[in-house]
């Protein structure tokens, strides 16, 4: 059985002054649309995870930071079909601005603990329990 091809995406659990955690809806027209995940994207050529996160958080939900103020939790690693995902999970306390759809995504802030209670992309799912260990 031939070997999927890799697709590296970065994600970022961007926390408020709460503690909760910003989630974005897939909009409609794209894969999994509807689902809830953590803002990020794929890693491009030539760019580092964090280098991507900073990116993704700027054009996604109009954010700044920058590489110091994102520290690395934990990763994901699924298959789906045609390709396997793999994709670090940063957190983020620190950045600038606050989050608004620039992509015409819902975004909600949710506590660690009522993250089960929206539907995630199956690679999401594993992440759940070191958030809320953490918070």
């Amino acid at each position: 059985m031939p070997t999927p091809r890799l697709l590296l995406v970065a994600a970022c659990a961007l926390l408020d002054a709460d503690n909760r955690i910003l989630l974005a809806q897939r909009p409609p027209g794209k894969s999994l649309a509807g689902l809830w995940e953590f803002p990020g994207g794929k890693v491009e050529a030539g760019e580092t995870p964090e280098e991507t996160l900073i990116r993704e958080l700027r054009e996604e939900i109009g954010v700044e930071t920058n590489a110091d103020c994102l520290a690395p939790l934990t990763f994901a690693s699924h298959t789906y079909d045609g390709f396997h995902l793999l994709m670090p999970l940063y957190v983020c306390r620190r950045y600038e601005g606050i989050p608004r759809s620039m992509e015409g995504q819902a975004l909600k802030w949710v506590r660690a603990s009522a993250l089960r209670d929206h539907p995630m992309p199956p690679a999401d799912l594993p992440l759940i329990p070191f958030l809320t260990d953490l918070l």
